[in-house]
């Protein structure tokens, strides 16, 4: 059955890297991020317009490429949550969390009984068609799903110490666009008041046994952080990355042009 990479990592205490995919709804983004060395896909049902079974086909793109699909879901609703999971994700993105309780409950929707309460409707796709008893998959699939917790307000933030103590947190993920919105600063990724708080959460994060994360809106970002003591950093979303590199080529190709059509122009003379 299917291993969660990412996590197996993140236990080991490694930093793994990831990138967002919000706009290209095609497979073959996942493969070329997965061709690229990204740890993880972070899938955006919140911002994104893709329905299930588009992502059903970019997880299993995801399983067959090594890479792991993690899915943030548009609210903390259970059939949200569940169906995610049904199509194959290895873990879920919660945003906007505030409330410990209903956290407390999200993260039960996200395991089978013992350790939460999802309702089995395990495909034999989602288990590579193996024989094998329902405890043993109910376990299996508990041990290797991923919660990922993000932390996007100022409120967020003041409950930080009770949120990170609900169990079943693998990871707190800070959303610094949101966050830098809460607080005032829209965009001002570099404000004092904003690296501050994102210093202090990462402490938080390490005192509570929790790996601290954050997705940043470009790699200057996510370099930044993972020296910080981020240790699950994505770096943009595909479409940004393809446009960056495609102005980068853009340029170099104009700028090459340039000395040619100089030496042209006089020999015409």
């Amino acid at each position: 059955m299917r291993s969660n990479h990412t996590l197996e990592k993140l236990k080991r205490g490694e930093t793994v890297f990831g990138c967002a995919i919000q706009c290209y709804r095609s497979p073959m983004v996942v493969k070329t991020l997965a061709a690229a060395g990204f740890d993880y896909v972070f899938i955006d049902l919140e911002h994104g317009a893709f329905d299930v079974e588009t992502v059903q086909d970019m997880v299993e793109a995801a399983v067959a490429a090594g890479i792991t699909p993690l899915v943030r879901v548009g609210e903390l609703l259970y059939s949200l949550v569940a169906r995610a999971l049904d199509v194959g994700a290895q873990g879920i993105v919660l945003p906007r969390v505030e409330d410990p309780a209903l956290l407390a409950s999200a993260l039960r929707w996200m395991r089978f009984p013992p350790e939460g309460c999802r309702g089995f409707g395990v495909l034999p796709p989602l288990v590579d068609f193996a024989q094998k008893p329902m405890a043993a998959i109910m376990e299996h699939m508990n041990r290797n799903t991923m919660a990922v917790v993000q932390f996007e307000s100022v409120a967020a933030l003041e409950k930080a110490e009770e949120l990170l103590a609900v169990k079943g947190v693998d990871v707190a993920m800070i959303g610094p666009a949101d966050l830098s919105v809460s607080m005032g600063r829209p965009g001002e990724f570099s404000d004092p008041h904003l690296l501050d708080a994102i210093r202090r959460f990462i402490g938080q994060c390490q005192r509570a046994g929790v790996v601290p994360g954050i997705h940043c809106r470009d790699a200057e970002q996510a370099e930044y952080w993972a020296r910080q003591g981020m240790r699950l950093v994505g770096a943009g979303g595909e479409h940004r990355l393809m446009l960056e590199r495609a102005r980068q080529v853009v340029q170099a190709l104009r700028e090459a042009s340039r000395p040619a059509r100089c030496e042209t122009a006089s020999a015409d003379r």
